[in-house]
């Protein structure tokens, strides 16, 4: 799945995997963010709680929105394949400056909305300009290659990670959340073994990757961002690993990220941006 085509003289709109358990309540810099890039008081934010079981959690978003001066925030109920053929549920979204996943199961996100024609939608209004991001599992599926489930721990195993079709807004990376807090350095490193073309992003709690169309990625938030590129890898035990068997990976590259710095997606070059400092 390729991401939609970018018309002529248009630029793709920025797309925000977020980690999870974002600042809901006192600085709240990364949701500020998303809202002022989607207009301030001209963002009209449709927000998608497919993710989730809980009855509320796309309430509670708009309400925040609400609380953060959005022009308008709507919560849209998709629970079915069908519902994303409804003509209100697209009429909406056709009209949103801003698109936004809750957190939840991300399975559920694919599953229902994956093909329909929500999906093509959000698709097209991202490469025309329309700002998607994502939180937790919302963040995961945002590009081809989603992680669906795996294994905690920090070394890598051959049966580490379930990889599944995200929604294709981006083929550069694969995303992984709560990074920090819930040890996944193996799994995401066990995913990229499978094809070193992507990038790995593993997002800590709090932390946003702000991904432009340049494809360059700005960190936010209180936390950080690893980055794992296996452009440069040399070799691979991955296809021979047994499902409890380690992997042997060499030629890796990672780098830990903080507010204020910077990596191309494109040219994979790091660079630590703001925080650069510059002596008389």
């Amino acid at each position: 799945m390729c991401p939609s085509r970018i018309p002529d003289g248009e630029q793709r709109g920025w797309i925000i995997p977020i980690g999870g358990a974002e600042d809901r309540e006192v600085r709240r810099r990364i949701l500020k963010r998303f809202v002022e890039m989607c207009g301030g008081r001209d963002a009209r934010i449709a927000v998608i709680p497919t993710a989730s079981k809980l009855a509320d959690t796309g309430s509670r978003y708009v309400d925040l929105f609400d609380r953060l001066e959005a022009g308008s925030a709507t919560s849209l109920e998709i629970e079915t394949r069908e519902d994303c053929e409804r003509e209100d549920i697209l009429r909406t979204l056709s009209d949103a400056t801003g698109v936004f996943f809750t957190g939840g199961n991300q399975l559920r996100i694919s599953t229902i909305v994956g093909g329909t024609s929500v999906a093509k939608l959000i698709r097209s209004a991202n490469a025309n300009g329309v700002h998607v991001a994502g939180t937790s599992a919302g963040a995961s599926v945002l590009s081809e290659h989603m992680i669906a489930f795996g294994k905690e721990g920090s070394s890598p195993q051959g049966g580490s990670v379930r990889l599944a079709p995200g929604l294709g807004l981006t083929n550069r990376f694969i995303i992984d959340q709560h990074f920090r807090q819930r040890d996944r350095l193996g799994r995401l490193v066990a995913a990229l073994a499978y094809n070193p073309f992507a990038i790995g992003i593993g997002l800590d709690e709090d932390t946003a990757a702000f991904i432009g169309p340049d494809d360059t990625l700005e960190v936010e938030g209180s936390g950080a961002i690893t980055v794992v590129d296996a452009g440069g890898l040399t070799f691979s035990s991955m296809a021979e690993a047994r499902l409890t068997e380690g992997v042997c990976l060499l030629g890796l590259t990672v780098h830990i990220l903080v507010a204020g710095a910077t990596f191309n997606l494109h040219t994979r070059q790091a660079s630590p941006g703001a925080l650069q400092t510059h002596k008389s």
